[in-house]
């Protein structure tokens, strides 16, 4: 039995689809952000990072989006959602995953979480300015070099596609300019259409 930790809106909701998907026995636990749960000793005990996701399986508590996609993966192999036995092909999809975690929700972070970085107003409103231009420029690297079509690598749907679809749930509130990014609009919409992401967003809304 696995067990995942989310927050409604955040990048959990990649591992959250890619559970689904795997038709994987697990339990979905929410961490309320609102009432700064993610802080609590009690969860804090599972995350020492205060974030999410976090996923608590037979050998351990793994945490990074990333890491928790490949894991999935590799366990459900018969769901055929990276491709496993192609070490190549499967390290260009840790690559993409990778660029989403440590590039464009870093970015996205800077809108949001400025006081990660700096103390001062004015330098954290810089940030939030600059940010819909450096967000636009990874969705724009994403559209124009990295997305096959009409999945992530191309004919085989896998879990780097529940990623996408999760940072790109942030494109209108971080104003990014979607005249640039077709493509990635229409995967978006593409994923909507799978049942278990209507199943997971349905749940997330709820929780």
């Amino acid at each position: 039995m696995l067990t995942l930790y989310f927050a409604p809106g955040g990048c959990s909701l990649a591992p959250h689809i890619a559970l689904e998907e795997a038709g994987a026995e697990y339990e979905a636990r929410k961490v309320d952000f609102a009432a700064n749960e993610q802080r609590s000793a009690e969860y804090l005990a599972i995350n020492p990072k205060g974030r999410v996701p976090a996923l608590v399986t037979p050998r351990g508590i793994l945490t990074e989006t990333p890491a928790i996609l490949a894991y999935i993966a590799q366990s459900f192999p018969g769901a055929a959602l990276a491709p496993v036995a192609d070490f190549y092909e499967f390290a260009e999809m840790q690559a993409f995953n990778a660029y989403l975690s440590s590039t464009l929700h870093v970015a996205h972070a800077h809108g949001v979480r400025g006081t990660r970085w700096a103390d001062a107003p004015e330098a954290i409103d810089d940030m939030k300015r600059k940010m819909p231009e450096v967000v636009t420029s990874c969705f724009e690297m994403v559209e124009q070099k990295m997305l096959r079509g009409p999945w992530v690598m191309g004919k085989r749907y896998t879990v780097a596609d529940a990623y996408l679809f999760t940072v790109a749930q942030w494109i209108e509130k971080d104003q990014v300019d979607t005249s640039v990014i077709p493509r990635v609009l229409e995967h978006r919409e593409r994923m909507k259409q799978r049942p278990a992401v209507a199943k997971v967003l349905a749940r997330e809304a709820a929780a």
